[in-house]
């Protein structure tokens, strides 16, 4: 009975990942169609869409803006989600959870809320149409991601090694840089993978935030797909879905080896 019911649960396991991951891997053969159309199975296989995307200066423009975007805003979602993450771990204080809940907030809010509110309030500051809007929204979108993941890797840590540095004569800034840092850095760079990634595959604020100079990738895939969808719209989708398991999978050999 133990061994039928693991195989039920493999078979359930992987039923579920194939309902799940196929409507999504189903465009990567397509990207490779010799035809202009989408279809499937794909005729053929040529690299043409691939080398159209590439040459087009529209999409390059577009991954220039999205790589810059997302870099830009897990680099800064990793400082404040770490900074918050390690002052919520280390001190009570009245409204920790308050606090807590509006850091994660944006995890749970419908994201076209979120994008409604901060057009109305980007566009009072000038940020809407620029590339500092979209990095300062895409951080609030990711600050959840490394909060969550900092926090997991600071609860594992001994919590008497910091105070045994400064009672040894470090200062705060040493007992972080050599002690806690080392410490939590599978969270962080987990937490940092995760924000690039949110931020790289995000596309209903943007829609409100970009313009023809700032928009990302996801945005003119969106508009490929009401205008004129073709195989270079599955090539760009293929390269999506490529790099965002690739950012998956090095999160998750960081906290293997760090483990």
């Amino acid at each position: 009975m133990d061994r039928l019911r693991r195989v039920l649960f493999w078979v359930v396991v992987g039923l579920t990942a194939v309902f799940l991951l196929l409507p999504t891997l189903i465009t990567v053969p397509m990207s490779f169609t010799t035809t202009s159309t989408l279809e499937f199975p794909p005729v053929g296989f040529t690299f043409e869409w691939y080398g159209k995307v590439i040459g087009a200066a529209d999409w390059r423009a577009a991954l220039v803006n999205s790589l810059v975007v997302a870099l830009a805003a897990a680099i800064l979602a990793t400082v404040i989600g770490t900074a918050a993450a390690l002052a919520l771990h280390a001190h009570r204080f009245p409204g920790k959870t308050l606090v807590m809940g509006l850091l994660l907030s944006p995890m749970v809010t419908p994201v076209i809320v979120l994008a409604v509110g901060m057009y109305m309030v980007f566009s009072g500051w000038g940020l809407v149409a620029t590339r500092l809007g979209l990095v300062l929204a895409h951080t609030v979108l990711a600050i959840p991601f490394v909060v969550v993941s900092v926090l997991a890797s600071a609860r594992m840590v001994n919590p008497s090694l910091a105070p045994a540095s400064l009672g040894l004569g470090a200062s705060r800034w040493f007992t972080f840089r050599r002690v806690t840092l080392p410490l939590i850095m599978p969270g962080v760079l987990s937490g940092a993978v995760f924000a690039f990634i949110t931020s790289w595959d995000e596309v209903v604020i943007a829609l409100f935030l970009a313009d023809v100079r700032t928009r990302t990738v996801p945005i003119m895939i969106w508009n490929q797909v009401r205008t004129n969808l073709d195989p270079a719209t599955a090539a760009v989708a293929a390269i999506l879905i490529v790099l965002s398991a690739l950012g998956v999978l090095l999160s998750y050999k960081i906290r293997e080896a760090r483990s």
